[in-house]
């Protein structure tokens, strides 16, 4: 990477709890200071949510979500989870700013259907004056995927899915590249990771059932990232943060890596 290269990259609640995960961002950082970290923070927020007495339900991947459960995200995402990264990249060197997708009506969202997901939203727009202000300034954002709710006319949010908010974000920001930092060393096919992958492939897993959940939700925003014209994505551990060999890289068909 070049330090003129723009990264988004999201980290995966379970990835948060790697040790070695504010060395390596640090060390990402210093090889290419424009870079904005989108989080998730779902096993806290599965948390959260049942000591609050309520039960966790996925629907592809994605969080179904309740009006009761927006303050208990906000509570655990934009909370606790966001600070933490920040506090553990701070502490490491980087200067990190936590931020929410509802800050200054970043991420706008639209509901993607209230009568099996809840209060659940897919990015439509996003407001990046703020992440180049931040960008511009030497620091590097940290959001939580909470979004404003485009047709409220209050103070309405939605729970959006950490991979489809950073895809939004890279889009918004033009970016070189769209990392999606989990806890497997990329797209698993027969317990090996694959070094790449097209489109046609990509969507076959998700028919297949192979690539299901959290990953089947990853290919979807990875594949919507590169249709809106982000360069490059790759799905892959933490050692991909550095080393832009390691992971999956995901292509459109036909497109050469």
């Amino acid at each position: 990477m070049t330090p003129t290269t723009m990264r988004v990259i999201k980290i995966g609640g379970r990835v948060q709890v790697d040790p070695a995960l504010p060395s390596v961002l640090a060390a990402a950082w210093q090889q290419s200071p424009s870079m904005v970290v989108v989080h998730g923070g779902g096993d806290e927020a599965s948390a959260v949510q049942q000591a609050f007495g309520r039960e966790s339900q996925f629907v592809d991947g994605r969080r179904v979500t309740q009006r009761e459960d927006l303050d208990l995200l906000r509570m655990s995402l934009s909370g606790s989870a966001n600070q933490r990264l920040v506090a553990s990249m701070v502490g490491a060197g980087v200067p990190a700013v936590g931020l929410s997708g509802e800050d200054a009506g970043m991420v706008l969202a639209v509901a993607r259907s209230r009568a099996t997901m809840g209060e659940v939203g897919t990015p439509c727009a996003v407001d990046a004056r703020l992440l180049h202000v931040l960008l511009g300034a030497g620091f590097c954002p940290v959001v939580s995927p909470l979004a404003r709710d485009r047709d409220s006319t209050g103070a309405g949010v939605l729970n959006v899915n950490g991979d489809d908010a950073a895809a939004a974000i890279a889009v918004a920001l033009q970016a070189d590249e769209l990392l999606l930092v989990s806890d497997v060393d990329g797209v698993m096919v027969d317990g090996a990771a694959l070094s790449r992958l097209d489109g046609d492939a990509a969507r076959a897993l998700i028919a297949d059932g192979v690539a299901q959940g959290g990953m089947a939700a990853k290919l979807d925003a990875a594949l919507g990232a590169l249709a809106r014209g982000v360069t490059r994505v790759r799905i892959g551990a933490v050692a991909a943060l550095t080393d832009d060999r390691s992971g999956t890289v995901i292509t459109l068909a036909g497109v050469p890596v």
